[in-house]
């Protein structure tokens, strides 16, 4: 039992608290709950389950379509007074969660570039579930051991042809400032694109399709993101951009692989939130605060949770045709990207400066969102109050690789 405090290195919190874990996850539970059911698939898998979008896959499918659901994850347990990480807890209280409504859920820890996860993941969806029929990849990793080679390689924020300097942020203090982001080489292009782009995502439909572990109609889906002009030059036609559109271009090849199983890949360009990833990134943080209190005002502001539900209810569920774009992309980020909304924050954008900053910027919001990532902020917590750090992961204790 310790007394668990936010400690901030950087841009992530280096502890997590259990209970505000298990906390953040009821809400989005909660949030599922209360909505219409949906008529969606019902055995899943998702590949970078714990946190973010991912995390927020999976609650839609568990408890939104009442799915059984494997997760791949690469989450780190508590040791001594060490916590684990926040994804850790997370699984964890999906598991639970799940397992009060007799729904399957099942875990598996380890690098999802790795084949043996690959062989582990399948040998638990073929004992357990049988076909999939919803493959979410929502992996977000800095690096990559390549599976034939062993070679690591390393993504890399940079732009791709010249320096770019802008305004930023550190969201957790405050400070406004600038950072000038170096361009990259084309090996490190290379390598950005090697760990985020498609092609692992690729490596994972193949495995199951081996596996004969693929249903008819099968659908996956991988996410992306695009934002304003005003990020453009470190995202969209940065590096992480160039991964981007290798995800986007690598779903066109997926589709035209699950042809035989009448499948289809589908990427969601979905909107910016304070997510583990995206706090790393330099100028989003700013931007990010600035899109805040615009939605907020508007009454149109999203989380992750939201944002999920919405793409399968409305686009990947829904009874109508699924609505894409000229790069047949479905735009979940139409609520950020509308007009009005891009205009008070590129006014923002040219006005905000440290004396004004919080007439601008939802800097509140964004702390608050940044430490609920972590299991902190939750009202009705007592922070103060010693906490089991040592929390299991029920389905990663116990063998599912016997047959049953």
């Amino acid at each position: 039992m310790t007394v668990v405090k936010p400690k901030i290195r950087g841009f992530i919190c280096t502890t997590a608290h259990p209970e505000g874990c298990r906390e953040h996850v009821k809400q989005q539970i909660e949030y599922v709950k209360q909505n219409l059911p949906i008529d969606g698939p019902k055995n899943v898998l998702v590949i970078g389950a714990s946190t973010g979008y991912g995390l927020a896959s999976w609650i839609s499918a568990i408890f939104g379509a009442h799915a059984n659901a494997v997760g791949v994850f690469y989450e780190r347990e508590a040791k001594g007074d060490r916590t684990a990480t926040a994804g850790w807890y997370n699984v964890a209280a999906v598991e639970a969660f799940a397992k009060q409504e007799n729904i399957f859920v099942a875990s598996v820890n380890g690098d999802a570039f790795a084949d043996d996860v690959k062989a582990k993941t399948c040998q638990i969806i073929k004992n357990h579930l049988g076909k999939i029929d919803l493959i979410v990849y929502s992996l977000a990793s800095p690096r990559r051991m390549l599976p034939n080679s062993g070679e690591v390689v390393n993504s890399v924020l940079k732009t791709t042809d010249k320096e770019y300097s802008n305004k930023t942020i550190d969201p957790i203090k405050g400070d406004l400032g600038t950072v000038t982001i170096t361009p990259a080489n084309k090996e490190e292009i290379a390598a950005t694109v090697k760990v985020m782009g498609g092609e692992d995502w690729y490596l994972w439909m193949q495995a199951l399709n081996q596996h004969q572990l693929l249903a008819n109609g099968v659908k996956t889906i991988a996410y992306s993101y695009v934002g304003p002009e005003i990020t453009y030059p470190i995202y969209r036609q940065g590096t992480i951009g160039k991964a981007k559109e290798h995800l986007e271009q690598t779903a066109t090849e997926i589709t035209q692989f699950l042809s035989p199983q009448g499948g289809q890949a589908l990427v969601s360009v979905n909107k910016a939130l304070v997510t583990q990833a995206s706090a790393a990134i330099p100028v989003v943080p700013l931007y990010i605060s600035l899109l805040y209190q615009v939605m907020k005002n508007k009454q149109i502001h999203e989380g992750c949770i939201e944002q999920i539900y919405r793409l399968f209810q409305d686009f990947v569920y829904s009874s109508k045709p699924i609505i894409t774009d000229e790069k047949n992309r479905i735009r979940i980020d139409d609520l950020e990207m509308r007009q009005d909304v891009q205009d008070e924050i590129k006014t923002a954008w040219e006005t905000v400066n440290q004396d004004n900053l919080l007439d601008y910027a939802d800097l509140q919001g964004y702390q608050d969102d940044f430490y609920k990532l972590f299991g902190f902020g939750f009202k009705h917590i007592d922070y103060d109050k010693e906490v089991d750090i040592d929390i299991t992961i029920p389905s990663l204790a116990n063998s599912l690789l016997e047959t049953v």
